[in-house]
C-alpha cells in the first residue's frame, strides 16, 4: 500500500503505506492516534518486519497525507468504515495468513470498536481479524456528566466546529527527542470536532459493555503515567474481559506513547511475544 490509495464512501482519498516482507507470517494493520499519522510508525514497522510480519497502514481522514478537514468526520462511523475498506484492500492484495490490528490511542479505540462490531448483532462494516494489539487505547473519557450533556446538545448544532484537543506534546513521551520531532512534524495537528468527540464517547462505552463477550485474542499494553488518556479505561476493560482472551499489562512509569518511550524495546518485545502466542492457532478464514 506504499503510495497507494483507499477511496472512502464519501469520495475522500486515504493515503496508505506498506512495509513489505516476503514471505510474511501475516499482516499487521496499523491504526494510528488522534492528530498524528502512520509515518510516525516506521520504526515499529521495521521491528515487526524483522520478525517476519508485513506491516501496512494509512492516515485517517483529516490526518497526515489523507484528504479531509482536520479533526472532522462526515458521519460518526466514518473511521470504522474506512478501516473496513483498508482491510478489504489488504485482503485483496495479500490473501491468506493472519490479519492483526495494532491500534494506538484513538487508533486503539477504533480497532477495539471495530472488533466489537463483529459481535452479534454484527455491523455491516465488520470484518474478521485474527488478533488485536492495543497500545494505550482510549477506552474511557475524562468528560464530566455536564460536559457530556453539553456535547449531546451542542454537538448536533456544530458537529464539525473543530477546536484544540487540549493535549500537550510533552505528555506523549519522556524522551525529549520524540517530543521535539512531534512538535516539528508538519503533518501533526491538534484539532477535534464534536462529531469525532461523540464517536470517542460512544465508542468507549460500547467497547466496555462488549468486554465480557470479547472473542478476538487481544494483548493490551498501556501506560500507567498517561496524561493523554485515562489508564483506568484499559484497567476496566481488562478486568471485565475473559482472561483466556484478553491479556493486559500496565507500565506504571511510562507516558502515553509506550512504543516511543526510552523502554520501547521492552514494550515492542512484549508485543512481539504476545503476537506469537495470539496467532499460534490456525488463522481464521478471511471470508
Amino acid at each position: 500500500m506504499d503510495n497507494k490509495q483507499i477511496e472512502t464512501r464519501d469520495g475522500l482519498t486515504l493515503r496508505g503505506r506498506e512495509w513489505p516482507r516476503e514471505p510474511a507470517r501475516g499482516t499487521i494493520v496499523l491504526v494510528h492516534g488522534l492528530g498524528e499519522h502512520v509515518g510516525r510508525y516506521a520504526h515499529i514497522a521495521a521491528f515487526f518486519n524483522d520478525r517476519g510480519w508485513r506491516v501496512v497502514g494509512y492516515d485517517h481522514r483529516g490526518h497526515g497525507r489523507s484528504d479531509g478537514a482536520r479533526g472532522r468526520l462526515a458521519a460518526v462511523d466514518d473511521l470504522l468504515i474506512d478501516l473496513a475498506r483498508a482491510i478489504d484492500a489488504v485482503r485483496a492484495e495479500h490473501p491468506g495468513g493472519p490479519l492483526v490490528l495494532l491500534g494506538h490511542s484513538l487508533g486503539g479505540l477504533v480497532a477495539a470498536r471495530f472488533v466489537a462490531g463483529a459481535l452479534a448483532p454484527a455491523a455491516a462494516w465488520s470484518r474478521p481479524v485474527d488478533a488485536l494489539l492495543l497500545s494505550s487505547p482510549v477506552l474511557v473519557t475524562a468528560m464530566k456528566p455536564l460536559q457530556k450533556a453539553m456535547l449531546a446538545v451542542l454537538g448536533p448544532l456544530t458537529p464539525n466546529h473543530a477546536v484544540a484537543n487540549g493535549l500537550k506534546p510533552e505528555w506523549i513521551s519522556r524522551d525529549p527527542a520524540v517530543v521535539a520531532a512531534y512538535r516539528a512534524d508538519p503533518l501533526v495537528h491538534d484539532r477535534i470536532a464534536p462529531r469525532l468527540a461523540r464517536f470517542i464517547v460512544d465508542g468507549c462505552e460500547l467497547v466496555q459493555r462488549a468486554a465480557p463477550r470479547w472473542t478476538v485474542p487481544t494483548l493490551l499494553l498501556y501506560a500507567g503515567a498517561d496524561r493523554c488518556v485515562l489508564p483506568a479505561g484499559s484497567a476496566a476493560f481488562a478486568a471485565a474481559a475473559p482472561k483466556a482472551v484478553v491479556t493486559a499489562r500496565v507500565y506504571p512509569s511510562l507516558f502515553h506513547e509506550i512504543m516511543n518511550e526510552p523502554e520501547q524495546g521492552e514494550v515492542l518485545s512484549a508485543f512481539a511475544e504476545g503476537l506469537d502466542t495470539l496467532t499460534a492457532s490456525p488463522p481464521r478464514s478471511p471470508t
